[in-house]
């Protein structure tokens, strides 16, 4: 007989909570499987689908992706959208600067100055547009009228196709600016004061700070900005409807993919192209958050 004892098999751990645990995650889980999971399955469903104008479901096998690659309005919304995302992207190291200024030591009032760059965030989307509308007028709009006092005759702001979608993306990157701030300037209250001291000590000044420490520190901050703006600005539609409106003549050529949906869902009521429409929305800002995730590697410093 071997002098080795012989060990007895172990026994898994018996959960003693039971199905306590699923009875309390099951609010969630059918919450997440009934608004999440379950449109985007629908959706996927209908872009085989063909509907007609009374109701009825046909199945249209690839018709609608084929549909997709024959559309030329598709190439330009895609354009559009980007070049709109893009340009609200900007407003990111705008809030950087706004928010340093802003935690400075010594500066007084600092926070009714936040409060006045929150206050945008919390007025109503289409108020805010209807208003910028009226700055861009070329009539008797704001802007136009300062443009005039240097001798520059302003555009047609809202009803010339490039000009229209840099209007609206000025007012994205205004709109952008609050939420921006007030995450940055939270993340500014977390960096060590002790690690500008020693720097003060080595003989860097306020502008080497900011880029060797403050710029840095806030990289965490800056890759979760640049998700949600990313995905807010694929998702342009409140803003660019309710400045240009649909009878603009400008629309068809400024146009963002949220746009194109809504108009073929709501309008042309062919909600079988529309959900392949959705899915390349989703397809999009799917990939495009992915590479960021790549990509924050090479930037983000999480220590």
């Amino acid at each position: 007989m071997s002098d080795r004892a012989v060990e007895a098999p172990r026994r898994r751990p018996r959960n003693k909570d039971g199905l306590w645990p699923i009875v309390f995650l099951a609010p969630l889980l059918i919450g997440i499987a009934v608004f999440y999971f379950w449109p985007i399955l629908a959706t996927v469903l209908n872009s085989f689908s063909t509907f007609g104008p009374f109701g009825g479901r046909t199945f249209a096998g690839l018709e609608n992706y084929a549909k997709l690659f024959q559309d030329s309005f598709i190439p330009r919304a895609i354009l559009n959208t980007a070049v709109y995302t893009a340009i609200v992207l900007l407003g990111i190291p705008i809030a950087v600067g706004i928010a340093s200024l802003l935690t400075q030591k010594g500066l007084r009032f600092s926070r009714f100055y936040q409060i006045l760059f929150f206050l945008p965030a919390v007025s109503m989307p289409v108020a805010v547009a209807l208003v910028w509308r009226m700055i861009f007028n070329k009539e008797f709009g704001l802007i136009n009228y300062l443009l005039s006092l240097v001798g520059i005759e302003g555009p047609y702001w809202v009803t010339a196709p490039w000009w229209s979608l840099l209007a609206v993306s000025i007012v994205g990157l205004w709109s952008s600016l609050p939420l921006a701030v007030i995450i940055l300037s939270a993340g500014l209250q977390g960096i060590p004061p002790e690690m500008y001291e020693a720097s003060q000590l080595d003989g860097a000044g306020p502008v080497r700070q900011f880029f060797s420490i403050t710029v840095p520190l806030l990289t965490p901050s800056i890759f979760f900005l640049t998700i949600i703006t990313a995905i807010n600005g694929f998702q342009l539609f409140d803003l660019l409807f309710a400045m240009m409106g649909q009878a603009n003549p400008a629309m068809a050529d400024t146009q963002s993919l949220v746009y194109l949906f809504y108009a073929e869902a709501f309008r042309q009521n062919d909600q079988g192209y529309a959900s392949v429409i959705a899915l390349l929305i989703l397809l999009i800002i799917g990939m495009f958050t992915l590479l960021q995730f790549r990509m924050q590697r090479r930037w983000v410093h999480y220590e």
